[in-house]
């Protein structure tokens, strides 16, 4: 097992003439000007040529490719600029730039938003979509984490902790007016952040929205939140942590390989994967660019993926899906009890898709119970009907549901629009007013976490593919 990485690398090695050669004569087969365009089954030799360069080809890291956005229907150029470079993250800003001088000075009184990416398996650019929308009416600061493999040893290991300082110092570099945004794995590392530095007095930022994210693993556990809570963690240092081959910058370093957690993905739902490349055969045979054209959109994204620190994922695993250390008041960093509760002057909103297969119905939302601190008219939940896991921050359901509701919640809370919990002078909008304008669901009273240890079986919500939660 320990050689495992190096045979992946020798079969990467291997394949990739064969996927040059697949594409170049699938091209060979499709090009207008090449007499074999017009031999009989040309379509179905092209197409099966091109699969076969799809299946085996590497997947580099995308690019997000913003270059330009509308806002109120002007065309505004944008340049992604990085503020901050560590070891392991890049923070970037995407500035907007307008020769509209009303327009530029609207711009640069919209509230700023910080959007935290997760750091498990596939890359920030993965959040395009969500950058681009929220592009429109905020100014965007996004955590892009670098490839483990491509970070010398001699820099030292990543822990949990070390993000949750990370997430910190990003804060702290952009500003207390911030709202941040964390979607999927960072909604924990982020809450624990803020956390400390409300227990410490300094100032948090005016709204935290959390997506799709393991708050409390136990309620409605998937199929990634009963691998992680059935294994023990010597069972996953044995069997899915390798070292970084030779041919990387990070040679040596104890790692989670992105191939592997690729094919957890694949496993998770191996038919409607196969079905989904199915029929992209069936279009380029029929010549249907337009939905070739999505499939490939969708898995370049889907099939880059990056290594994980070791240690940062072994905390992961025992910290958010053993110990279930944030909800039952156990999770110390560096030495400090992280404590929800010391949370009162930020505002929260709390986002799950119906059909999530990969973050339960409740888990997010659990938020509520712990962050007791902030006055109940300050808690928002909002259930994306019909949206998967990827639906709630790509794809129609992102663009028509969860982000206008995302939208007016910053705006209300935003200090150039309405004050958040007694911060301002300037007089806050009522509590059912601010649920009517934005169509989110005010929380409940909560009541304090009470620490337990066992899971709590929950109905899963129904599975949808990849290629449905794209189009959601």
């Amino acid at each position: 097992m320990s050689m495992l990485y190096q045979f992946y690398e020798t079969q990467r090695a291997l394949l990739s003439p064969l996927a040059e050669f697949a594409s170049a004569s699938s091209k060979l087969y499709s090009h207008p000007l090449s007499p074999f365009t017009h031999t009989p089954q040309a379509p179905r030799v092209s197409a099966g040529l091109n699969l076969m360069h799809r299946l085996s080809k590497e997947y580099e890291k995308p690019e997000f490719n913003i270059h330009s956005i509308k806002a109120d229907g002007v065309e505004v150029a944008v340049q992604q600029q990085v503020a901050i470079e560590k070891p392991f993250c890049r923070l970037l800003r995407f500035k907007r730039f307008a020769d509209d001088m009303p327009l530029l000075k609207a711009m640069k009184e919209q509230p700023t938003v910080l959007v935290v990416a997760p750091l498990s398996g596939h890359h920030s650019t993965l959040l395009r979509e969500t950058v681009r929308e929220l592009l429109q009416h905020h100014k965007v600061y996004i955590t892009d984490w670098t490839d483990a493999r491509m970070v010398p040893v001699e820099v030292g290991p990543f822990h949990l902790d070390d993000y949750v300082e990370y997430v910190q110092e990003f804060i702290r570099h952009i500003g207390p007016e911030v709202h941040v945004i964390s979607v999927c794995q960072p909604t924990v590392p982020v809450l624990a952040a803020i956390s400390l530095m409300a227990s410490r007095g300094e100032q948090t930022p005016r709204t935290m929205t959390m997506m799709g994210g393991p708050i409390d693993a136990r309620l409605s556990p998937t199929a990634v939140n009963n691998l992680a809570m059935n294994k023990s963690l010597d069972w996953f240092e044995n069997n899915v942590i390798f070292r970084v081959p030779t041919n990387y910058p990070g040679s040596q370093r104890l790692v989670y390989p992105g191939f592997m957690q690729h094919t957890g993905f694949i496993a998770m739902n191996p038919s409607h994967h196969a079905r989904s490349h199915y029929d992209y055969f069936m279009d380029l045979v029929r010549g249907d660019g337009e939905s070739a054209d999505f499939h490939t959109n969708f898995y370049d994204e889907y099939n880059a993926v990056l290594d994980m620190p070791a240690e940062y994922y072994l905390d992961t695993i025992k910290t958010v899906f053993q110990d279930f250390a944030l909800v039952n008041g156990t999770w110390s960093v560096k030495g400090e009890l992280v404590r929800p509760q010391d949370i009162r002057t930020t505002a929260l909103l709390t986002v799950e898709g119906e059909k999530d297969d990969i973050s339960g119905a409740g888990q997010t939302r659990a938020a509520h119970d712990l962050c007791t601190g902030v006055d109940r008219k300050h808690h928002f939940h909002h259930d994306a009907m019909g949206a998967g896991h990827y639906g709630i921050f790509s794809g129609r359901r992102w663009r028509e549901d969860v982000y206008p509701r995302l939208r007016d919640f910053i705006a209300q809370h935003d200090s150039r629009r309405a004050a958040a919990p007694k911060r301002t002078r300037t007089k806050p909008v009522a509590a059912s007013e601010a649920a009517k304008v934005s169509g989110l669901k005010l929380v409940p009273a909560v009541q304090a976490p009470v620490p337990v240890a066992a899971p709590i079986a929950r109905k899963r919500a129904p599975k949808a593919s990849p290629k449905r939660q794209q189009a959601k």
